[in-house]
């Protein structure tokens, strides 16, 4: 984490991020916000208040618990919060173990133990930009930094549900601001200490002084993020296999990295589509916020039950005390159901069928853990890539097509076919041209097809098809094939 030098300097330099960044609508959710959080209560009595600071207070203390363990991971610490539900002693011993020196060195900033790329003399001269994203807690925000860099910036929502339910529940906006900033401060660490490229990146992140904020009682916290796209599920089902396999491929590697992290085995409690975006064609998580670094403690297997909407799965109790491999199994029931359901059996190639259905049938009945299913997502994507799973194709096919090197085609002729990679034709993904002339050959109105050297993330050649074109145009990196039968 860089030097973020002057305190006053920061609080004003984020000040400048809030009212640029949107003026018609940050400024009302981050400013205009005072005046709904400005609650009194003058009407209750001292005991009144007394009672809600100090359950204020505890609840502070309880978030600043969760994320001391993701700071140092000490194994002792972890252990220690897994066995609370059934040792409470023990978790009162761990409460006397939280160093508040600690926490304060790492959110005044003076503890930098963990660099970021950016801070917040970064934003200074960010560009106006749009709201990507808004929930219960966070808000996110498009901006393009001086050096037309863009990112996201994301920082809470004092719009949002957390902050209206808080003040309702304490009155007291300074300290709601902090409870519900937490979040997003355990965010920012878990994004620090988890580096994989299906996570989103952390470029950095400023801290607002809380004793220089404005009348809500400052301490704000932006989280800097390379920009992503949130994920469309529906323009998903619409695209072709291969990209839907990608993000498929993206989850399993990611889930896991996720079971052997350098935390423990992390899990996603709140596993839903919207807690990803697409970055350049890749599937990377962006929310962790509601992720688990524990595993869950037992007694018995009776208390390791897995629910879910239409299946429960029950999974054992380790010696140890802890559900074995529970958080694992629950990221991955949670990809079959959300992700592989839609996405991964649908227009298949017909050699990697039988290898699609089986990773269905064992993610949906949890037969598999995350290691033979990311083996099993490695085969299917080496056979894809070599173009072993076409060893049906008969090479005589090519036969029937008479090929011109250095030329393109003008005046095209399209068809529709679906899934394609280009809505005004049918541009498919190919191993290579024989796979092409038999695609070609399959459909009846196709009377030519081209390759121009262009490739997709597998390096997959693409195919344009076309029932016909009005003359051709000299290009060194296309070719185009003719079917022999529709020659005149």
């Amino acid at each position: 984490m860089p030097v973020m030098g002057n305190p006053l300097c920061a609080a004003a330099l984020l000040a400048f991020v809030v009212s640029s960044v949107s003026v018609s609508l940050l400024i009302r959710s981050l400013q205009l916000g005072a005046h709904k959080g400005n609650v009194t209560n003058g009407a209750a009595d001292d005991q009144e208040l007394a009672s809600r600071r100090s359950a204020l207070m505890d609840q502070l203390n309880q978030r600043r618990k969760e994320i001391i363990p993701l700071l140092s991971a000490r194994g002792s610490e972890k252990k220690l919060l897994a066995e609370s539900r059934y040792f409470p002693q023990q978790y009162q011993s761990f409460s006397a173990m939280f160093d508040y020196n600690l926490w304060n060195e790492i959110t005044d900033g003076s503890r930098r133990m963990l660099m970021d790329e950016l801070d917040c003399d970064s934003l200074v001269g960010v560009q106006t930009g749009n709201v990507l994203g808004s929930g219960y807690t966070k808000l996110v925000v498009k901006v393009v930094l001086p050096e037309d860099q863009p990112v996201a910036l994301k920082f809470v929502n004092e719009q949002g549900n957390d902050m209206e339910k808080c003040l309702e529940d304490f009155r007291d906006p300074r300290g709601c601001l902090e409870l519900v900033a937490y979040k997003l401060k355990k965010e920012i660490v878990l994004l620090q200490r988890l580096k994989h490229p299906n996570i989103i990146k952390l470029r950095g992140h400023c801290m607002e002084d809380p004793g220089h904020g404005s009348e809500r009682g400052g301490g704000r916290v932006t989280a800097i993020l390379e920009q992503g796209y949130p994920l469309q599920m529906i323009q998903l089902l619409q695209s072709p296999w291969e990209e839907r396999f990608r993000v498929c491929l993206g989850l399993v590697r990611l889930l896991h990295f996720l079971s052997r992290s350098p935390l423990g085995s992390v899990g996603l409690l709140d596993f839903q589509p919207r807690q990803f975006v697409l970055v350049a064609g890749e599937l990377k998580l962006t929310d962790l916020d509601d992720a688990s670094v524990e595993e869950p403690a037992c007694r018995t297997d009776r208390d390791c039950l897995l629910q879910f909407p239409h299946r429960n799965f029950t999974l054992p109790c380790s010696g140890t005390g802890v559900c074995r491999d529970l958080n694992q199994k629950r990221n991955l029931y949670n990809a079959y159901r959300y992700f592989f359901t839609y996405l991964l059996p649908h227009q298949a190639p017909p050699g990697l069928t039988h290898l699609v259905d089986h990773i269905m049938n064992s993610t949906g009945e949890l037969r598999a853990d995350i290691n033979q299913t990311l083996d099993s997502f490695e085969q299917i994507l080496l056979l894809y890539k070599s173009g072993l799973h076409l060893d049906n194709l008969p090479p005589s096919i090519i036969t029937g097509y008479t090929v011109m090197r250095g030329v393109a085609t003008a005046g095209d002729l399209q068809y529709p076919c679906w899934p394609s990679y280009s809505q005004q034709g049918c541009v498919k993904a190919v191993h290579s041209a024989l796979e092409a002339a038999a695609l070609c050959s399959a459909h009846s109105q196709c009377t030519s097809f081209s390759l121009s050297g262009h490739t997709t993330w597998t390096g997959h050649l693409l195919a344009s098809f076309r029932s016909g074109f009005s003359h051709l145009l000299p290009d060194g990196s296309s070719e185009v094939y003719l079917r022999k039968a529709s020659v005149v």
